[in-house]
């Protein structure tokens, strides 16, 4: 069996008939699910529907412009079948945004919710393709599903170097770029995450984060669906909601970055909620405070720290539970089928322990590449290693730390600085919910440190009581020159803070 005959394994059809009435998606909302058996025939009828109305063929790409629904999964299967490519868009763009988007991508067919007409109307019709269906309402992709009939199964017989998502970065460092993930990646991030996660068939997760990012489809959805797991689709992040949704439908496994964890600490709900089949949650963005481990271990809930980006998995390392608090703030080993390796900045690979560089991957889930990007590509992945841009340590014993992004880090008297160290302790002050740190100009040192803090509600801070409180615990070189206290920090989609956008707030 050839490596190409391997990938043509297919996930739904295999399901299907070991499992056909076991429910592969939930909504949580109306309560609607999918079995695997719903899911293979209606990714084969729209896969007809795309194919014989649109003109959908392989290697096209199908944009959507939609928020977490039910319908996503069938379609993103259907296009597989055909060898196309799904774009999703996040629908939190303005129009100049997404218009770039699908200039880019060059869509065959844009589907779109209803809610989203008004974005689309102010598009420059030559930003638009030629073909326009709506998502949802009459005459749209929602009530074609509802016309299903029984045609022969379009088979899956595309290899894993096919191209079947692309998904736009957040574009902190400029125009988002499109990641182009194949079959194949999505095969080997789901293979690494089952490994390390100990997936079972009856584990069940939540799938809030949007549909345009990584972590919806390949955090857990994606991998799940591979083991004939469930998955309960949530249209947008609430704390409670999620904690309701955990005791009454059976939570196994739960993700969220360190501010969804504390969100859902804070609310009224979380001491009143069992979470008694909750096995362990996922953590990943940035290290999650120890009291705040502490908080939810004492629940009964073990905490796995995580690492990954868009460009590889985003399975890419883990930290077993156990070592939660020993070793706070790391991301724990590569996963299965990862290489890694830390580099100087000229290209050195760095083997000693506690050594700071760029860490770099190698692996059968890394991306194929930027679309219509050669150039960035050529940056990103040389000689089969994709360049993280983030900077890492390895201890003595072989747990791997992220000590910042390599565009982060700041030079202040002769001294690299690595914001992400200078955070974690500023988060160890009892009175410190949040804390981000960039590097601005100054006179005398070329660069210093300004820190964008939050405090825990009913906290008063000053400038001088934090510049006393890093004394004696930071070098003084990496002591922030700044103290700035805000009501909240801007965040991502994925609930990372947006360090461009600290620097782009007024003094």
């Amino acid at each position: 069996m050839t490596a190409s005959q391997y990938f043509e394994a297919d996930w739904l059809k295999r399901w299907a008939h070991y499992s056909p009435e076991a429910v592969a998606f939930k909504d949580a909302d109306t309560g609607r699910e999918i079995t695997y058996r719903a899911l293979l025939e209606q990714a084969n009828f729209l896969a007809y529907f795309l194919r014989d109305k649109y003109a959908i063929r392989a290697g096209d790409r199908v944009a959507v412009l939609a928020t977490n629904e039910l319908e996503f999964f069938p379609l993103f299967y259907a296009t597989q079948r055909l060898g196309a490519i799904l774009v999703p868009m996040n629908f939190r763009l303005a129009p100049r945004e997404i218009a770039h988007i699908l200039g880019d991508s060059a869509p065959k067919l844009l589907i779109h919710q209803r809610q989203f007409q008004e974005v689309v109307d102010k598009l420059d019709r030559a930003a638009l393709p030629a073909q326009l269906l709506h998502f949802d309402g009459d005459d749209s992709l929602s009530t074609a599903l509802t016309a299903t009939e029984d045609r022969p199964l379009i088979e899956m017989g595309f290899g894993p170097e096919t191209p079947i998502l692309i998904l736009y970065t957040s574009g902190t460092t400029g125009s988002p770029k499109g990641a182009i993930l194949t079959q194949g990646s999505v095969f080997w991030n789901s293979i690494n995450t089952g490994l390390r996660l100990n997936l079972i068939q009856s584990d069940v997760t939540l799938a809030f984060l949007p549909l345009f990012h990584t972590g919806g489809w390949n955090v857990l959805t994606t991998p799940l669906l591979h083991r004939g797991g469930k998955s309960i689709l949530v249209r947008k992040f609430d704390p409670e909601r999620v904690l309701q949704l955990c005791d009454s439908e059976g939570v196994t496994i739960l993700f969220g970055v360190p501010t969804m964890m504390d969100m859902m600490y804070r609310t009224p709900l979380f001491t009143k909620a069992s979470l008694k089949t909750v096995r362990y949650a996922i953590v990943g963005g940035e290290p999650m405070p120890v009291d705040l481990i502490r908080t939810w271990e004492a629940k009964g809930i073990p905490i796995r720290q995580g690492y990954g980006l868009t460009e590889f998995g985003p399975s890419v390392f883990s930290l077993n539970e156990e070592d939660s608090i020993r070793k706070i703030g790391s991301i724990g080993f590569p996963n299965f089928y990862i290489d890694v390796k830390i580099v100087d900045n000229d290209g050195r690979e760095l083997s000693g322990a506690d050594e700071i560089g760029e860490l770099l991957l190698r692996g059968p889930a890394c991306m194929a590449g930027y679309w219509n990007r050669p150039e960035a590509t050529a940056a990103t992945i040389q000689d089969g290693w994709l360049r993280t841009g983030d900077l890492v340590r390895r201890d003595a014993e072989g747990y791997f730390y992220v000590v910042g992004r390599k565009k982060d880090m700041y030079i202040s008297g002769g001294e690299n600085v690595y914001p992400a160290e200078i955070e974690q302790f500023l988060r160890s002050h009892p009175k410190i919910h949040e804390a981000a740190v960039i590097g601005v100009p100054d006179a005398r040192w070329g660069e210093v440190g300004k820190a964008f803090l939050t405090l825990h509600p009913g906290q008063a801070l000053t400038e001088q009581e934090m510049a006393e409180y890093c004394l004696g615990n930071l070098a003084k070189y990496k002591i922030p020159k700044y103290f700035r206290f805000v009501k909240e920090l801007p965040k991502g989609d994925s609930g990372k803070i947006l360090k461009r956008a600290l620097a782009e707030l007024p003094a």
